[in-house]
């Protein structure tokens, strides 16, 4: 059995000339990872183009070779179809613009201008270098000698993809070989599949960068060509009617392609919309004229005036694709069947040319999907395209309802009598029968709805496919067959933009004055949303409009099998509502599939193999049955499978379905209890596991469990069991914090606070980590009390008996009391810090907790930094890091970055401050740790700004303003204000710095931040100053002074100092302004950290003011008078009062 499997990822959401790039029509698709050629099983061989009817081939089979796509995300697959990752944004840029000019050199200099463009690194060429190593190491891991594939050519480096291994090549050589095709019908499936190569926007990822555009426009420019051919090989063909449909949405997106427009006026003129194809073209003379200043061209001219005429020659007799009766022989008595479907297809244009271009190759494609999700309308299209193509005609069979022998339905729906049938008799059973009539026939037969006979369809599928070699078979299915030859090619929901215009297509055919404007446009993507993109659910959905409205619809859809019942008259009975497509799939259930399908049923988020069979094991349910039983849902589609199989989940019609079996069955509580234990199991495993090496895999986990996690902490609160919610919550904290998800932390564990009862350890736990992530998201005035509320409730706790030797500390209060310093960081209360630093490295190294220990040190590291003990603090930090290394912990690993790098930009090493900045960054990024990625940017910004570069400095502070603002982190937010006020002022915009300053100041105080504002009041003091307002400079400075004396830091005493002497010089008091600054000069000096050069721009700026005045010797003597007197001391010989 071959599987086709699809999905989409890309940004890009365009029409691609009626053939939608990638599922269903929602733009650009995911990568096809496995697409199997010649009914090979598995992952094998992918398949670019197909072979025509004469046999030659066309496209390319790269059989075990790599390829490379450009038409959409730029993509790499290796040899067994799979999609390779490719790592790192510079190396992907690097492959992107050596498929710019594939098979051609491209030269070093243009790809470091690629790379980097502006921000050049230090030895270009071998950064260079590098991204190509790693780019080689990726071909080579994605198929042997894949690394030879990109090699060093002058000027610079060549990829050189295989034949047929690059998705443009095979695009080009379809639409090569079409225009040489006179038959229009061949040209036009050609065509079809050259548009379906299409994934999205050429270079897509890429659509900003300079490199990419130009070739970007000219493969797109390619394309509309495709597209205007095809047209016109379908105007050949007479298939008027779908072709004007299909022309709407490109000539909409390019108005002014005078092709494209001939082709859809002719289009809607030969199926009878002459005065639409009047008007349209006069939208298009008006369009030209108005926008370009020209008149149509000739050839449009005369298509009008012919128009206008009704010329007769327009009047080219139309295509049998909306109904083809694929009528037998004249001998033959047998009834045929219409094929069109009742409604136009939406959002499948895409599905039809892959479905279409399968039946091409393979004689058995099977289409699944759940029920509702557009099998037989796909089916029946496809069909429709395909009947040209099969002498003996296309036949429709309905299985569904039909009783009897599938090979009786079959042979009543063709005619087949006792006697025979097209001059066959063949006496026996029916399938006999029919595989003899069949026997020399080329007929595409279509067997809709076999899920309710799935094993005798299967029977008779087989023996005729191997009795009568002409016939291809086309079926749709809620299971496969299970048939070698089988191709399954699983339906998937619309994607939302699809979705969407389906509802507002079938809601406006109901309530003519409907439309999608911005007041409806939410309620519209919630309805799309909760419905999972059934287009069966849609359209009940949308026959509500006409009476409710569409606002009502979201809230009402927690009910939908009440409120989608309203179907259409002329749909069978299982699908006029929403219930009745469930039931039918149910009632083909054996039991043991139902107990697990509503066991499953209230996971919203998805689950696992090993949740699956945690919660479904157990009353009759072997665990080791669970695997198959759960393979059987999959196959009957009722299950979905997510990415790789690593995760399944339901729809959520089907869960809420489930719910409703659930509830009847008499067994909620006990499966409610599973899933919870299950939740809390999983929590606490991974807890200490975000500490250590396994942390990606961990936090990715629980990304994927995320939803189902919450669902189980409110499920355990709202029944009471206090116990789980608290443990489910408290084991989740770190994860939050890691994700920066502080807000959903807070209100979590706020509310588990409130629960009654529950273990007073646990209770006490939840009131720690509630009270840390409160005070690391900003928004606790009241700092001191509620640690102090914590720290009494954990106390009170005790310890359990098997900790209660006298000479080890609490590890629980151990941890609170770490937990809790932690959180103080940014919050500028450096003695509360050390006060809950200190005893938590003590209680963490007599325990032998070494990850705790970095912690703390990690912690205590940027505490000693604030106070001035530089060297102490890099101690620290380096040990911390040392720590965190042993334990594989590389998020945490990043705390010490902020000590390091501060002590490094203090010592003017920017060099290694930036490097240690960008790989934290790189780290962060990479783990998705978002509170730490503004604290990082705002780092780069601060470098950027010593070095002078502005600019940088500007966009990477806004970058981390932007970044903190979306997680609602108010601390990162203040730290990218500083630095856009810093830049500000030292870019000459005065009132910008003044207006950032001041907001920090404000927040400072709101929070009770007061020695957080050393550095500010000192920079407003200097806005101050040079505006002219000594006064106030004063004022400034000298509440800046006594910020920076609460902290104890000698650099910030210094730095007010020098704010003073600022003043002083504005008020022409040159003598002491030179005292203090030799006082501050000396308070540097002390610590070791003398002001680097870049970090002199005041000080110097007060030098050149004040020393040209005094004389040299009179400077330099009261700066040395300065330098040996206390700062207190050279304020009142300064004359300053404090």
């Amino acid at each position: 059995m071959t599987r086709v499997r699809r999905g989409c990822s890309g940004p890009a959401r365009r029409v691609f000339g009626g053939v939608r790039g990638g599922r269903d029509g929602g733009g650009c698709g995911r990568v096809r990872k496995v697409v199997v050629a010649g009914g090979t099983e598995g992952k094998g061989r992918r398949v670019y183009g197909e072979r025509d009817r004469e046999g030659g081939a066309y496209g390319a089979v790269a059989t075990g070779g790599i390829g490379f796509g450009i038409l959409g995300e730029v993509t790499v697959w290796a040899g067994d179809g799979g999609a390779v990752r490719v790592p790192e944004l510079k190396v992907r840029t690097l492959l992107a613009a050596l498929l710019v000019d594939p098979g051609r050199p491209v030269a070093a200099h243009r790809l470091i201008d690629d790379l980097w463009g502006d921000e050049t690194p230090g030895n270009p060429q071998r950064a260079l270098q590098a991204k190509v190593s790693q780019l080689r190491r990726v071909l080579a891991e994605a198929v042997p000698g894949g690394r030879e594939l990109l090699v060093s050519r002058a000027p610079g480096y060549q990829l050189v993809p295989g034949e047929g291994a690059l998705d443009a090549a095979v695009f080009r050589t379809l639409a090569a070989r079409a225009r040489r095709t006179p038959d229009p019908a061949v040209r036009a499936g050609l065509l079809e599949r050259a548009l379906a190569v299409w994934r999205g926007p050429a270079f897509a990822d890429f659509a900003g960068e300079p490199f990419a555009r130009a070739a970007a426009a000219r493969w797109e420019e390619e394309r509309l060509l495709v597209v205007e051919d095809r047209a016109e090989a379908r105007l050949a063909l007479g298939d008027h009617a779908a072709l004007a449909a299909e022309l709407a949405e490109p000539v909409t997106a390019h108005p002014l392609r005078e092709r494209l427009r001939a082709a859809q006026l002719r289009a809607l003129y030969a199926s009878g919309r002459q005065a639409e194809a009047l008007d349209g073209y006069a939208s298009l003379r008006r369009a030209l004229s108005e926008g370009l200043g020209v008149d149509p061209g000739p050839e449009l001219v005369a298509l009008h005036t012919a128009m206008l005429r009704q010329d007769p020659a327009l009047d080219t007799p139309r295509a049998v694709a909306p109904e083809i009766p694929a009528e037998p022989p004249a001998d033959a008595s047998g009834p045929s069947r219409a094929l069109a479907p009742i409604g136009r297809l939406v959002g499948r244009e895409a599905a039809v040319a892959e479905v279409a271009g399968l039946l091409a190759s393979r004689r058995l494609v099977t289409l699944t999907g759940p029920g509702g999700v557009g099998k037989t309308r796909l089916a029946l299209t496809v069909a429709a395209r395909l009947g040209d193509r099969f002498p003996d005609g296309v036949r429709l069979v309905e299985l569904a309802g039909a009783g009897g022998e599938p090979a009786e339905v079959v042979a009543a729906e063709l005619g087949l009598r006792d006697d025979g049938v097209w001059g066959v008799r063949s006496p026996g059973p029916p399938a006999e029968r029919l595989a003899a009539a069949l026997s020399g026939r080329r007929m595409l037969l279509l067997l809709d709805n076999c899920e309710q006979v799935v094993d005798r369809a299967a029977a008779l599928v087989e023996l005729l496919l191997r009795r009568a070699p002409g016939l291809v078979v086309l079926t749709t299915s809620r299971e496969p067959l299970a048939l070698a030859p089988e191709t399954l090619w699983p339906v998937p929901p619309l994607d939302p933009d699809a979705a969407v215009r389906l509802f507002v297509e079938r809601a406006s055919a109901g309530a003519p004055g409907f439309r999608l404007d911005d007041g409806n446009r939410s309620a519209v993507a919630a309805v799309v949303r909760r419905l999972d993109g059934l287009p069966l659910a849609l359209e009940l959905a949308a026959t509500r409009v006409r009476t409710l409205g569409v606002h009502r619809l979201p809230g009402l859809l927690d009910d939908r099998f009440r409120v989608l019942r309203a179907g259409r008259r002329d749909a069978p009975a299982r699908q006029r509502t929403l219930r009745a497509v469930i039931d039918w799939s149910w009632e083909l259930l054996s039991e043991p599939e139902r107990v697990v399908l509503r066991r499953l049923s209230p996971h919203p988020d998805g689950y696992t193999l090993e949740a699956a069979e945690a919660v479904c094991a157990g009353d009759g349910i072997d665990p080791a049955d669970v695997l198959d039983l759960l393979a059987g849902l999959v196959d009957r589609s009722l299950v979905q499978m997510v990415g790789d199989g690593e995760r399944y989940r339901l729809l959520e019609s089907v869960a809420a379905y489930c719910l409703e079996r659930l509830r009847e069955s008499g067994e909620p509580a006990a499966v409610r209890t599973r899933h919870l234990d299950y939740g809390v199991r999983l929590a606490e495993a991974a807890a200490p596991r975000l500490h250590g090496p396994g942390q990606w895999e961990q936090l990715t986990a629980l990304d994927a469990e995320n939803g189902n996690l919450r669902w189980a902490v409110e499920t355990a609160g709202a029944g009471g069991d206090t116990d789980r919610a608290l443990r489910i919550a408290t084991a989740l904290t770190w994860y939050w914090v890691l994700r920066g998800r502080l807000g959903e932390a807070r209100r979590t564990l706020s509310a588990v606070r409130e629960l009654p009862g529950g273990a007073p350890v646990l209770r006490a736990r939840a009131l720690v980590a509630g009270t840390a992530v409160t005070i690391m998201a900003g928004d606790s005035g009241n700092r001191a009390a509620l640690i102090a509320a914590a720290l009494a409730e954990t106390a009170a706790v005790g310890r359990e008996p098997a900790e209660c030797a006298e000479e080890m500390p609490d590890p629980e209060l151990t941890r609170a009391h770490w937990l809790l310093g932690h959180a103080l960081h940014g919050t500028g209360d450096l003695a509360a810090g050390e006060a809950l630093t200190g005893p938590a490295l003590d209680g963490f190294r007599s325990l032998g907790d070494r990850w705790g220990e970095a912690a703390a040190l990690a912690d205590r590291a940027t505490q000693r930094l604030l106070r001035g003990a530089l060297t102490a603090a890099r101690a620290d930090a380096l040990r911390a890091a040392e720590l965190f290394d042993e334990a594989g912990d590389a998020c945490a690993k990043l705390w010490p970055v902020f000590p390091l790098t501060a002590v490094a930009e203090i010592h003017g090493d920017y060099a290694t401050a930036r490097r240690l900045r960008e790989e934290g960054l790189a780290t962060a990024r990479r783990f998705g740790l978002s509170t730490q990625v503004p604290e990082l940017l705002s780092g780069l910004g601060r470098i950027a700004l010593l070095t002078g570069d502005f600019a940088a400095a500007r966009d990477h502070h806004e970058r981390a303003l932007r970044a903190a603002a979306a997680l609602d982190f108010r601390s990162g937010e203040i730290n990218a204000l500083i630095g856009l006020g810093l830049g500000a002022r030292r870019e000459g915009r005065p009132e910008a710095a003044e207006r950032h300053l001041r907001e920090v100041l404000d927040w400072h105080r709101e929070v009770g931040l007061e020695g957080g504002n050393a550095l500010i009041l000192a920079e407003l003091g200097f806005l101050a100053a040079e505006a002219g307002e000594v006064g106030e400079a004063l004022r400034l400075q000298a509440e800046g002074y006594a910020a920076a004396v609460s902290t104890r830091d000698p650099r910030a005493v210094a730095l007010a100092l020098e704010g003073f002497a600022d003043a002083l010089a504005a008020a022409g008091r040159g003598e002491s302004a030179a005292l203090l600054l030799g006082c501050a000069d000396a308070a540097r000096t002390a610590t070791g950290a003398p002001l680097a050069a870049a970090e002199r721009g005041d000080v110097d700026r007060v030098t050149a003011a004040v020393r040209p005045v005094l004389g040299g010797g009179v400077f330099a003597a009261a700066f040395t008078r300065g330098a040996l007197l206390t700062p207190e001391a050279a304020l009142a010989a300064a004359g300053v009062v404090v």
